[in-house]
C-alpha cells in the first residue's frame, strides 16, 4: 500500500487531473493513516486541507470518503480553526442536501466535529445555514426507527449540539427553529436507542438552561418523556444526565407541576430511599440531587399546594421524616421543604398544630454545637415561615422556639444570623411580653447592636436594626427602652431612619418615639450625640419624604420638647419654619399633625 507522503502527493496531482481510481485510492490512504495514528496523519495532512473543497463534490463516488476524512481529522482541536480557513464549511452544507445516507452520515459528523468547542466552526456553519438543513433532517426523519436513519439522527443531534453548546445566540436560534418539540419526540419514539436518548438528553440540557426555551418545553410532554425514561434508568450515570435536564426544567412553575403530575416525586422518593444509607460516591452524589430537586418543585405554588393536599399527602408525610434522619443532606432537605411548604397561613397553621415545630426544635438542638451551617439556616428559615401568621407566634413561643433560636447568638456566620433575627422579630410580633422578655434580654441587645454595625454584611445590619426597633414597639416597655441605651442602640435608630427603605425609616421613628416618650432623660445624650433633631429636619425638608414619615417625624419632635438641649436645636435649626409649610400639605392627616406641632412649638418657643 502506498505511503502517506506517496497519497498526498498523488492527491495533489488529482486536483487538477487525475483518475476516481487513483483519488480512491489515495483517500483510503489517508483514512488508514488516520485510524493508526490521528494526530501525527492530521499534522502531515494539513497542506491538503485547500484541495478538499473541489473534492466535496455532490457528484462524486469519492465524496462520502472526503468527508470522513474531515471529520477524523476534526477530532484534533488543532484542526478545526484549518478546516474552517481551507473554505471547506460551504461545500460540506451544501452536502447536507443530499439524499445519499453515507453522504449525509460524514457530513454531519465532519461539522459536528469541527463545530466542537470552536466558535470558529460555529460561526462558519451558522453563515452558510447549517443549523436550518439539519433541523429539517430531524423533523423529518424523527418517526423512522430503521437502525440507519436513527446512526443518522444521533449524528445529526451531535452536531447540533456541538453547534449551540455554550453559545445563548446559537441555542436561542434553535429555539427558533423548533427544535425542541421535536427532540421531544425523538426522545419518545426512540427510547430504546440508547445513543439517541443520550444525544436528546445533552441537547436538552443545553437548550434548558436558556429561559426562553422553558416556554416551548412546556407546551410539550417533556415531563412525561423524563419520568418515564428516568423510571427505566438502572445506571448513575443514566439517572445523572436526566438530573441535569431536569434541574434547569424545573426552574419553571409550569414544568413544575407537569412533572409532579408526571410522577417525578414519587420517582426522587424511591432514589433517597436507596441511597439514603449509601456510602459510594454516586449513592450521595444521587441522593443530594434528588432530594434538591425535591425542594425545588416545591418552590412552584401550585406544585407545593398539590403536594401538601391539606397536610395529609403522604409525599408531605415522607418529606417530614427526613427531619429526624441523621443523614445532614436529608435534614437540610426536609427543613427546605417545610420553609417551602410553609408560604401561605394555611399551611403554616395546620403544620404547628401537627407537632412540626417539635421536630425542627429537635433538628436545631443537634447542630447547636459545631453544627452544620446549611441546616442551622434551613430551619430558622422554615421556624421564620411558620411564625408569620399572628395565631402560630404564641404556641411557638410556648414551645420555646426563642429559647432555642438564642443557642446561635453567638454563631459568625452572617446566613445564620440574618435568619435568626427575622425568626426572632417574626415571633414577637405583637406580643408584648415575648418582645419584653428579649428586649431585656442583655446578651440578645448586646448582640444586636454589635450586628448593627455589620457594614460588611447588609442583610445582618438591616435585620438587627429591625429587631431592635421591633423590641420597643411591640413592648412599649420602659425596661426595654432603658437596656437599648445601656447597650447603646439608640444611635443605630437614628440611623435607621435615614434609611432608603420607608418601611425601616417608619419603624424606627415609632421607636425613637418610645423612647422619647417612655425614658427621654435617660435618652436625651444619645439623641444629642446621633444628632436627632437634625436627621427630623431632613426628613421633614426632604419632598421625597412618605407622608407617614413626615408624620412619625413631628410626633417624635413634640416627644423631644422636654429636653433643654434637643428644645434648643429644634430652635436653632428653625424647624417651625419647615412645620409651618406643611400644613398646606396634600396629605390631611400630615397637614392637621403639623398644625399641632406649630401650636406645640409656639407655646414652648
Amino acid at each position: 500500500m502506498e505511503s502517506l507522503r506517496e497519497a498526498l502527493e498523488k492527491l495533489k496531482l488529482a486536483s487538477t487531473d487525475s483518475t476516481t481510481d487513483s483519488t480512491e485510492s489515495s483517500l483510503d490512504c489517508l483514512l488508514s493513516a488516520l485510524i493508526q495514528n490521528n494526530t501525527e496523519a492530521s499534522r502531515k495532512m494539513q497542506e491538503i486541507l485547500s484541495l478538499l473543497p473541489t473534492l466535496l463534490n455532490p457528484q462524486s463516488s469519492c465524496t462520502p470518503k472526503v468527508a470522513n476524512i474531515i471529520a477524523e481529522m476534526a477530532k484534533n482541536e488543532f484542526m478545526r480553526s484549518p478546516c474552517v480557513e481551507a473554505g471547506l464549511i460551504p461545500p460540506l452544507v451544501q452536502l447536507l442536501n443530499s439524499t445519499d445516507q453515507e453522504v449525509l452520515l460524514q457530513t454531519g459528523r465532519a461539522l459536528g466535529n469541527i463545530c466542537y468547542d470552536s466558535h470558529e466552526g460555529r460561526n462558519a456553519v451558522h453563515l452558510a445555514g447549517g443549523a436550518q438543513i439539519v433541523s429539517e433532517h430531524i423533523k423529518s426523519l424523527s418517526q423512522n426507527t430503521d437502525p440507519e436513519k436513527e446512526r443518522l439522527l444521533a449524528v445529526f443531534c451531535g452536531m447540533l449540539m456541538n453547534y449551540s453548546n455554550d453559545n445563548d445566540t446559537l441555542q436561542a436560534q434553535l429555539i427558533t427553529l423548533g427544535v425542541i418539540p421535536t427532540l421531544v419526540k425523538l426522545l419518545g419514539i426512540h427510547s430504546h436507542n440508547t445513543a439517541l436518548t443520550e444525544m436528546c438528553l445533552i441537547a436538552f440540557g443545553n437548550l434548558a438552561e436558556l429561559e426562553s426555551s422553558k416556554e416551548q418545553f412546556a407546551s410539550t410532554n417533556i415531563a412525561d418523556e423524563l419520568v418515564h425514561l428516568f423510571q427505566k434508568q438502572t445506571e448513575h450515570e443514566k439517572k445523572e444526565m436526566i438530573f441535569e435536564v431536569l434541574a434547569p426544567l424545573a426552574e419553571n412553575d409550569v414544568i413544575k407541576l407537569q412533572l409532579v403530575e408526571a410522577g417525578l416525586v414519587e420517582c426522587l422518593l424511591e432514589v433517597v430511599a436507596q441511597t439514603v444509607d449509601g456510602e459510594r460516591e454516586e449513592d450521595i452524589a444521587q441522593l443530594k440531587t434528588a432530594s434538591d430537586l425535591m425542594v425545588l418543585l416545591l418552590l412552584g405554588d401550585e406544585s407545593m399546594q398539590k403536594l401538601f393536599e391539606g397536610g395529609k399527602g403522604s409525599v408531605f408525610q415522607r418529606v417530614l421524616s427526613w427531619v429526624p434522619s441523621h443523614n445532614h443532606q436529608l435534614q437540610l432537605a426536609g427543613a427546605l421543604a417545610i420553609a417551602n411548604f410553609a408560604r401561605n397561613d394555611g399551611n403554616c397553621i395546620h403544620m404547628v398544630d401537627t407537632g412540626i415545630v417539635q421536630k425542627l426544635l429537635e433538628l436545631l438542638e443537634r447542630h447547636v454545637e459545631e453544627g452544620n451551617v446549611t441546616v442551622q439556616h434551613a430551619a430558622l428559615s422554615a421556624l421564620r415561615n411558620l411564625a408569620i401568621p399572628v395565631v402560630n407566634k404564641s404556641k411557638m413561643l410556648c414551645a420555646g422556639v426563642a429559647d432555642v433560636v438564642l443557642k446561635f447568638l453567638q454563631s459568625e456566620m452572617p446566613p445564620v444570623q440574618f435568619k435568626l433575627l427575622g425568626t426572632l422579630r417574626m415571633l414577637i410580633d405583637t406580643q408584648a411580653q415575648a418582645a419584653e422578655q428579649l428586649g431585656t434580654n442583655g446578651k440578645l441587645v448586646e448582640r444586636l447592636v454589635e450586628w448593627c454595625e455589620a457594614k460588611d454584611h447588609a442583610g445582618v445590619m438591616g435585620e438587627s436594626n429591625r429587631l431592635l426597633s421591633a423590641l420597643i414597639r411591640h413592648s412599649k416597655s420602659k425596661e426595654v427602652v432603658r437596656t437599648v441605651i445601656k447597650k447603646g442602640g439608640v444611635k443605630h435608630l437614628v440611623t435607621m431612619a435615614t434609611s432608603e427603605h420607608m418601611i425601616m425609616q417608619n419603624e424606627a421613628l415609632v421607636a425613637l418615639g418610645l423612647i422619647a416618650a417612655l425614658d427621654l432623660v435617660a435618652a436625651e445624650k444619645d439623641f444629642v450625640g446621633a444628632n436627632l433633631v437634625s436627621v427630623l429636619h431632613k426628613l421633614l425638608s426632604d419632598e421625597r419624604s412618605a407622608p407617614e414619615i413626615k408624620y412619625n417625624s413631628m410626633i417624635l419632635i413634640c416627644a423631644v420638647m422636654g429636653s433643654e438641649p434637643l428644645h434648643k436645636e429644634v430652635q436653632s435649626l428653625a424647624i417651625i419654619d419647615v412645620v409651618s409649610k406643611l400644613r398646606s400639605h396634600e396629605n390631611k392627616t400630615v397637614s392637621h399633625q403639623a398644625s399641632l406641632t406649630e401650636q406645640r412649638l409656639t407655646a414652648q418657643s
